[in-house]
């Protein structure tokens, strides 16, 4: 099977940016926020988030790596931070890649377990074939593929890439 890139490096660091930038202006007016990226490379994706918003706000944001069992989703899901740091704040759920829609799905449905003042979601790559009825607010690239096709995101050291196969 063939494999296609779909965003280099400089086109992720562009959309890393935007995103950062958009996340800024809908929580302008918040003292704190959670960046709650999904273990693996959507906690990776928001590690990059949150160094442009740091550099770029004033906003305290605290980094929340999420374990989610991406095969039984509907298992224990472990943040690295306790509820009552995110209660009441406004949170972003991140992931690389949105395929069915369950990772994010059940990852929203943990952190409503607590009041939140606001919730969004971000993603790199959305597949725009969902299984559930999950919106993503800020995204990087919307694809439509085939069940059959798949995209890989790849952050490395010193290069980052997604491709489709």
């Amino acid at each position: 099977m063939t494999q296609n890139i779909i965003l280099n490096k400089e086109e992720i660091d562009h959309k890393i940016k935007r995103i950062a930038y958009q996340i800024f202006e809908t929580f302008a007016d918040e003292d704190c926020i959670v960046i709650a990226g999904i273990a693996s490379n959507g906690y990776v994706f928001a590690k990059k988030i949150t160094t442009v918003l740091k550099s770029i706000a004033s906003i305290e944001v605290i980094l929340c790596e999420v374990t989610i069992d991406k095969q039984n989703p509907n298992s224990e899901i472990k943040t690295s931070i306790s509820k009552e740091i995110y209660k009441n704040k406004g949170i972003i759920l991140v992931d690389d890649v949105l395929n069915s829609g369950s990772t994010l799905i059940y990852g929203v449905k943990h952190f409503l377990e607590v009041p939140l003042k606001k919730f969004k979601t971000a993603v790199l790559v959305d597949r725009n074939h969902k299984k559930y009825p999950i919106k993503v607010d800020f995204k990087g690239i919307s694809l439509s593929t085939s069940s059959k096709e798949h995209v890989t995101v790849v952050f490395e050291e010193n290069n980052s890439y997604a491709i489709l196969s």
